[in-house]
């Protein structure tokens, strides 16, 4: 099917030169004095390998396929099915129950390994503007991570080979060509990839048709059952999209039919900006076992937790003492969504406003089962924060996120495909400590907003935060994604150890992305750099 997929003033090829120069594209002048300059990756040497052209005879893959995305269609309301984008898969070599459709969804396959896996995967290009695949949250080379530069037209692939060293958790993949990422992961393109290991094995977590991963994002729909992106506004995209429909798993109105036992929640907030205050609607606490890297060293418990997009939260639920019939819900609590009014303000296209309450999915108990599981308090061994040998201890490096001449940026810099900046050039091994600060928006701070800051192939503790607090942070146990309010700052820390290259560090409301709130940091091996190579990887 090769029809219109969703109704947005930017859709398509041909609306892409429109929308860069709507949304302002281009080098952003720098406060003369302020920060560090560009530097030229020639200049400096700046290099890494090549993107693969076809299969490394070596490489021996314990799962092989092929994923692509493509146009098709989905029955999700009443009358006419609505058109999305979606990745369908083959699997090649390797079991075939490591791939796991969802039934009637529009979101691509489960990916499901193990660690120490190595991984092959095809992706062929079949939608007709350039795409790539970022595996998000995954420890992967530089070339196998996404990167805008790698993104190939219709037609043509991309050959993704590594071997999976994450510890097991709840990790996804989408789309991330520059200036493209919101309407393709709007338009369907997003999948989850689940990682197991033996330690969460030996957990004793519930497993199979007990453990459920729930995908929840916000869309709007016309009255043909079309989806509706953002308009022309200039506004609307500097606020990030906000539907007036929650969707779970691709679903809308869904309700989770459980038995009366403990199940394991894998929650993925994949929307494009809205962010979640989530609570149980009859008062219970949310016991949360694990966070984007895994689970956590023991359980926590929270009256509400926030979860931005990107981020992944894993929940213990306990439906043991429900009788049949019993109803609850996860809900979205009311919260102040910064000095936009959440989408309130006039030319934005929030129809439901960020910070607004509402039901994101309804639980009923459905089934009496004959099954009792315990929750242990040992869940795994996380690595204790160790500060000592850590460059920037007592002087981090600073990352400030603002907002000048109607356009997001960090560091007063916006996006350049290979630009890196010397603040953001890093020695390979080396362990730092990372500040990210929230100072607001301008137009006299009617911009203040959330910001989740996202490092590509990496993971990171939080080791501290200041400024503006709130309550319902899970900060515990391993990051990739990172939520700050305004006012806030907050510090990770982090370990450069495994690959050298050039990687992204961004805000992940993805139109915050798409309009320059995006940087490139570059790991620098210790001898003998070499330079960036953005040839075009070939169709295979």
């Amino acid at each position: 099917m090769k029809s219109q997929y969703l109704k947005t003033g930017i859709e398509g090829v041909n609306g892409r030169r429109e929308f860069l120069k709507l949304a302002g594209y281009g080098a952003l002048g720098l406060m003369a004095g302020s920060y560090l300059p560009m530097v030229s990756p020639s200049a400096y040497g700046l290099n890494q390998e090549a993107p693969l052209k076809t299969a490394e005879t070596g490489f021996k893959p314990d799962l092989d396929l092929t994923l692509v995305p493509q146009a098709d269609e989905v029955a999700m309301f009443p009358g006419a099915p609505t058109q999305v984008w979606r990745y369908s898969a083959t699997v090649h070599q390797g079991n075939s129950n490591s791939v796991v459709e969802i039934p009637e969804s529009y979101l691509g396959p489960i990916i499901k390994v193990h660690q120490g896996q190595k991984i092959r995967i095809r992706f062929k290009n079949d939608i007709p503007e350039k795409s790539i695949i970022h595996w998000h949250g995954l420890h992967v080379p530089a070339i196998m991570d996404g990167h805008p530069r790698f993104a190939v037209a219709q037609g043509q692939s991309y050959l993704y080979e590594f071997t999976v060293t994450n510890r097991a958790g709840t990790y996804w993949y989408h789309p991330h060509p520059h200036g493209r990422t919101g309407p393709q992961v709007y338009g369907g393109l997003a999948g989850l990839f689940l990682v197991s290991d033996e330690e969460e094995l030996a957990a004793g977590l519930p497993e199979n048709q007990y453990d459920i991963p729930l995908v929840i994002q916000d869309r709007t729909f016309d009255a043909n059952n079309q989806l509706v992106y953002l308009s022309r506004n200039r506004m609307a995209r500097m606020t990030g999209f906000l539907g007036d429909r929650i969707l779970v798993n691709g679903k809308p109105d869904f309700t989770l039919p459980v038995s009366t036992t403990a199940y394991r929640l894998r929650l993925l907030n994949g929307s494009n900006s809205r962010i979640y205050r989530l609570a149980w609607q009859d008062g219970r606490p949310l016991t949360i076992i694990a966070t984007d890297g895994g689970l956590l060293e023991k359980p926590v418990q929270r009256r509400y937790a926030f979860l931005a997009p990107g981020e992944r939260m894993e929940l213990w639920a306990d439906f043991s003492d429900s009788p049949l019939g019993f109803e609850t819900e996860l809900v979205s609590l009311p919260f102040d969504g910064g000095g936009t009014g959440g989408g309130r303000m006039m030319g934005t296209d929030a129809g439901l406003p960020l910070g607004a309450g509402f039901s994101v999915f309804k639980v009923k108990v459905s089934r009496e089962v004959n099954r009792s599981i315990e929750l242990t308090q040992n869940l795994s061994e996380v690595t204790p924060v160790d500060l000592l040998n850590t460059t920037g201890l007592g002087r981090p490096r600073e990352f400030y996120l603002t907002m000048s001449h109607m356009q997001w940026s960090i560091n007063g810099r916006t996006f350049q495909m290979e630009d890196v900046a010397e603040d953001e050039i890093v020695q390979l091994g080396s362990k730092e400590i990372w500040e990210f600060n929230n100072t607001g928006g301008g137009m006299m701070r009617m911009m203040n907003m959330p910001h989740p800051i996202h490092l590509h192939g990496k993971q990171f503790r939080v080791v501290g935060r200041s400024g503006v607090r709130h309550d319902g942070y899970v900060d515990e146990g391993w990051k990739d994604t990172v939520l700050l309010m305004p006012g806030e700052s907050i510090r990770i820390l982090t370990e450069f150890s495994e690959y050298p290259g050039l990687f992204l560090y961004h805000c992940h409301k993805i139109e915050h992305d798409d309009m320059g709130m995006m940087r490139n940091y570059f790991v620098k091996k210790k001898k003998n750099p070499p330079t960036i190579d953005s040839s075009d990887n070939k169709q295979l």
